[in-house]
């Protein structure tokens, strides 16, 4: 199962991340369309944060355990919340879509 983690500070705003695990939704080898979604979404998002919105970032990957941390290292621009807004929503979707057997999708307050 992959968890996706969001967090965000008393305001709601954004702080950054956290994405760990595989979905496992694939059977046997076959490969695995959901953890292909969830990676292109969170790894999409992240470099549309640097490269077209000029955030800084910073990332941590592990790609033997799906782990990626991605944390914001100040206020996010309004465009960049939209970004991150939107691959939240779509995230939501696929948990709602495959079930949360394969996907959760968590808020954390920091």
């Amino acid at each position: 199962m992959t968890t996706v983690t969001i967090q965000r500070d008393h305001n709601q705003a954004y702080k950054g991340f956290t994405c760990i695990g595989h979905a496992d939704y694939a059977k046997r080898n076959q490969p695995d369309i959901l953890c292909a979604a969830i990676s292109a979404l969170v790894i999409g998002t992240i470099n549309s944060l640097e490269e077209l919105a000029g955030e800084e970032l910073s990332v941590v990957t592990e790609e033997a355990t799906g782990f990626i941390r991605c944390d914001f290292q100040g206020v996010l621009q309004e465009r960049s919340s939209f970004l991150v807004d939107a691959m939240v929503f779509n995230l939501q979707n696929l948990s709602r879509e495959y079930g949360t057997k394969y996907l959760q999708v968590k808020f954390e307050e920091v």
